[in-house]
């Protein structure tokens, strides 16, 4: 009997040990999958074309930027092409759906936050308290909180969800950043052309 649980050890094998193995790499498998599909999803040249003409539409409604206050008028089109971007992913994701949903949010937590800091002032006893009861996570875990921070209304997902939000909204950002770089291409050559058309016929 010892001979036969010795030559075969799979019998011996803990089958909790097997199923968190299997788990593990159902994860794994899906996370490819999500890469995968987040990539063909927003690596296709018509999906950056739709978004293009989108996004300048948008930029076309946008009042004329103040020259005195060229930080807001950078805000203005990043407003924008965010809220495109989360548009063009129809609210399939979480991040584009708080993308949308965002600005409101914002302003309401703003002034819910002015309410409690002036009806609660806040002593420096509470502080220390406060700083007392803070506990130190673990470095993966802080990790996986930072990065749920990074992507939009994914603060308290779980870690595979996280991570399929987190794929999808890379690709995402990807293809934004290539259509932007496209148009800020186009209109530079447009620039450029009009100034030598000018200064052509000037000289003439």
């Amino acid at each position: 009997m010892a001979s036969s649980l010795a030559a075969n050890p799979d019998m011996n094998s803990n089958p909790l040990r097997k199923k968190s193995r299997k788990h593990g790499r159902e994860i794994q498998q899906s996370q490819m999958n999500t890469t995968e599909t987040g990539r063909a999803r927003w690596g296709t040249e018509t999906e950056q074309q739709i978004y293009s003409s989108k996004l300048v539409g948008a930029l076309r409604h946008l009042r004329r930027p103040d020259s005195s206050s060229p930080s807001a008028s950078g805000r203005a089109v990043r407003d924008a092409a965010d809220r495109v971007l989360a548009v063009s992913a129809k609210g399939r994701t979480r991040w584009s759906r708080a993308m949308l949903t965002g600005r409101l949010s914002l302003r309401l937590a703003q002034i819910n936050k002015k309410h409690k800091k002036a009806s609660k002032p806040i002593t420096g006893d509470s502080r220390s308290k406060k700083r007392a009861v803070k506990k130190k996570l673990p470095p993966v875990q802080s990790k996986v909180r930072v990065l749920g921070r990074l992507v939009p209304g994914c603060r308290k997902l779980s870690f595979p969800s996280l991570l399929e939000e987190t794929t999808d909204y890379i690709a995402a950002l990807q293809m934004q950043v290539n259509a932007m770089t496209f148009l800020t291409g186009l209109l530079t050559s447009g620039v450029s052309l009009a100034a030598s058309s000018d200064r052509l016929g000037s000289d003439q």
